[in-house]
């Protein structure tokens, strides 16, 4: 599905080439039927005006959008897993996935970065990729509600995706949780992420095994269903990071 490849590109850190590309993929979104009249109009607009902009400007816009703070993560299992020791697991099975269906990943990126998220989906089926969109959607409307709060237009890219997976959104109570959001990007919020943390020597878990107790999952999903069955997000999970 080539509209995959194009929200793909554009979720990407822009480059010289992506701005070089510029009319190949407005003539791909003038001619997706995925998309509405509206939301192909919305994203041709969102082309012309990134490409219009000097490609530095952009470039440190991107950064200061995507790279300074949690919230605007494009890693999914940032939103899902935080930092605990789920998300390795979560890594290694998702790219289990990605490999079982011969999809090699020739990139630096983590596996659950969206852009190398989509251009996987791009070579499924649509019925595959309704599913697998579907399957993060909470996150992706969480993602463009954040956007819309910044005004930044960039929000048009998730809501394109939104529409591809056919699920319908209740977007009302989301956006009102993320408008009482403390932001994550400000220079105190950045501040207070880094500062050292008080070592408490009287704290009873100090000197305990971080392991201890914790049960070790399997290193792999199963062959013969890891192609079929796409990565569920517990519904614990979804509320949580939609803030429900």
């Amino acid at each position: 599905m080539l509209i995959l490849k194009v929200v793909s590109r554009l979720l990407d850190y822009p480059t010289e080439a992506l701005f070089g590309a510029a009319d190949e993929m407005i003539a791909i979104v003038e001619q997706s039927g995925e998309l509405s009249v509206e939301s192909r109009a919305a994203l041709v607009e969102f082309i012309r005006q990134l490409t219009a902009r000097d490609l530095y400007d952009a470039q440190e816009s991107y950064d200061l959008l995507f790279d300074r703070g949690r919230a605007l993560s494009l890693l999914l299992f940032e939103h899902v897993h935080g930092e605990s020791r789920d998300r390795g697991q979560a890594m290694v099975d998702l790219m289990n996935v990605y490999k079982t269906n011969g999809f090699e990943v020739d990139s630096s990126q983590l596996p659950d970065y969206i852009p190398l998220y989509l251009e996987y989906l791009s070579e499924q089926s649509p019925e595959y990729i309704e599913e697998w969109l579907g399957d993060i959607c909470h996150i992706l409307t969480m993602l463009s509600e954040r956007l819309i709060d910044r005004e930044c237009y960039y929000s048009v890219l998730l809501d394109s995706l939104i529409e591809v997976s056919g699920v319908e959104v209740d977007r009302v109570e989301i956006a009102d949780n993320v408008s009482k959001e403390e932001r994550d990007d400000t220079v105190e919020a950045i501040d207070k992420e880094w500062e050292d943390k008080e070592i408490r020597f009287d704290d009873p878990m100090v000197g305990q095994c971080p392991s201890a107790g914790v049960h070790q999952s399997q290193n792999s999903l199963d062959p013969n269903t890891v192609n079929q069955v796409p990565i569920k997000w517990h519904d614990a999970d979804a509320a949580q990071v939609a803030g429900l």
